[in-house]
């Protein structure tokens, strides 16, 4: 198996698990806890050593992408009424979104000091917790004050461009301001995970007319 394909599947299914989580709040107001916070703590990994540190390293991938890595199977696998379109949507969107993203270098430069910044705020509300692998671990940057300004900085970027998500669901949950916070930091966790696939060489029209090849390290992922 090529490493690539294997890189490029991690990548895309952050970028599934994003939209899957955003689908969930905006439908049914709740998230698996411990899914959001890998999605959300992958902002943070901004030097990572491989493509697995972006999501807690390799013998934590099947946990921490277990929603990303069942949703890209489902839409590889097109299992009739298991398949979830708009989830796709969102997928491609934020596919989109990155390459805009990529082409204006200010909101670039604004999210990684805001990124920087913010990470230095999830470190001071954790520092009063004995734990030291709570510390270090990705439930930090699911405190509502990081979830805020990570709120904040999609507004005064991503929501800049003429093209943005429209995210269906429960008006009553993405009324709700918590929800709307995180359904932000979620599709900004996913625009990071479109910037991975562009950078292990992973294209929009592989997606598209190249799914099959990804059906092997999914496997392997899933099992891992």
């Amino acid at each position: 198996m090529m490493r690539a394909s294997v890189e490029q599947t991690i990548a895309l299914a952050g970028v599934f698990q994003a939209a899957s989580l955003v689908d969930q709040i905006a439908r049914q107001g709740l998230v698996a806890q411990d899914a959001l916070e890998a999605s959300v703590a992958s902002l943070f990994v901004t030097n990572p050593n491989n493509t697995e540190d972006v999501y807690g390293g390799a013998d934590q991938l099947r946990f921490n992408l277990s929603s990303g890595l069942k949703e890209l199977q489902k839409t590889i696998d097109k299992k009739g009424s298991t398949l979830t379109p708009h989830i796709t949507r969102y997928a491609l969107s934020l596919l989109a979104l990155e390459r805009k993203l990529a082409k204006n270098p200010q909101f670039l430069q604004t999210i990684g000091e805001r990124i920087d910044a913010l990470e230095q705020k999830a470190r001071y509300f954790s520092s009063s917790n004995d734990s030291q692998e709570q510390e270090r671990g990705p439930s930090r940057y699911a405190h509502s004050v990081v979830i805020a300004g990570l709120d904040q900085l999609y507004q005064e970027t991503i929501s800049q461009f003429s093209f943005r998500i429209q995210v269906q669901g429960d008006p009553r949950n993405l009324q709700n301001s918590e929800n709307a916070a995180r359904i932000r930091a979620l599709l900004l966790s996913g625009i990071r995970a479109a910037m991975l696939w562009r950078q292990v060489g992973g294209h929009r029209w592989h997606f598209v007319f190249l799914r099959a090849r990804l059906r092997a390290p999914l496997k392997v992922l899933l099992k891992a």
